[in-house]
């Protein structure tokens, strides 16, 4: 069982502050005017007085032995500040199988981090000096805001994993992010911009980085080009020239 739990309403009108705090008045309920989703978690981080912190999204469920099954693992590896888990996919109500470009992986991982998003915020355990050290979710960012998170604290901080799935992730609905935002790429761009030029990557993630960088700005570039955005298509041109000449 969680130590505390804290609600985040990002401007629901459904009823629920009602709801909480009649069927759960143990809660810690906040509300904030519809700020999007970073703005939710740094809320409830900020709002959390836990040393370890942990993240449900509204459309994920933990299994119930999620929270001691990561503990046990933190235990046996207390060097570790951050734990992540497999999951369970379950798409318009039906299990369905993970793709294996989503399998978890443990340890030193941010190049495996480069091409998608290769953690779940409802599977992670977080120690908060991890936050302290690298930031909080971007808010500038409308979406992949975890996408930006996990490149930069896996360029920092090994990762442990718990391979047995822990959550079930629900999706398929039409409000879920990744639907909500054509040419999602574009904000993994962006993080991938942010960390290069932060100047703090090791010169072998920098490399990896600036190629996963000019490989999806490629593939951009064709999408923006055949919907005949010709100011987008200039821009990401450019910025491929310029990553392309920082490579060499």
């Amino acid at each position: 069982m969680p130590a505390e739990v804290v609600v985040i309403d990002d401007g629901s009108t459904d009823g629920t502050d009602a709801m909480i705090r009649r069927e759960f008045p143990e809660v810690n309920y906040c509300y904030q005017e519809n700020l999007g989703v970073s703005a939710s978690r740094n809320f409830g981080i900020h709002q959390a007085t836990g040393e370890w912190l942990a993240f449900l999204d509204s459309d994920d469920e933990w299994l119930p032995e999620k929270l001691a099954n990561q503990k046990a693992a933190l235990a046996a590896n207390p060097e570790h500040r951050i734990c992540h888990t497999e999951e369970l996919w379950i798409r318009n109500g039906a299990p369905v199988a993970v793709p294996k470009k989503y399998a978890k992986t443990g340890g030193w991982i941010f190049t495996h981090c480069l091409p998608l998003c290769a953690m779940s915020p409802s599977t992670i355990l977080i120690h908060r000096s991890v936050f302290a050290d690298i930031g909080l979710f971007d808010t500038r960012l409308p979406a992949c805001e975890d996408y930006d998170l996990w490149l930069r604290i896996t360029a920092n901080y090994p990762v442990l994993l718990v391979e047995q799935p822990q959550i079930n992730k629900h999706g398929g609905h039409e409000d879920q992010l990744s639907h909500a935002f054509w040419g999602m790429d574009r904000f993994r761009i962006n993080a991938l911009q942010k960390i290069i030029d932060a100047g703090q990557l090791s010169d072998q993630n920098r490399q990896a980085a600036v190629n996963m960088l000019i490989k999806k700005a490629g593939i951009y570039l064709n999408g923006v080009t055949k919907r005949g955005k010709t100011d987008e298509a200039s821009y990401y041109r450019q910025l491929i020239k310029r990553y392309a000449i920082d490579a060499i």
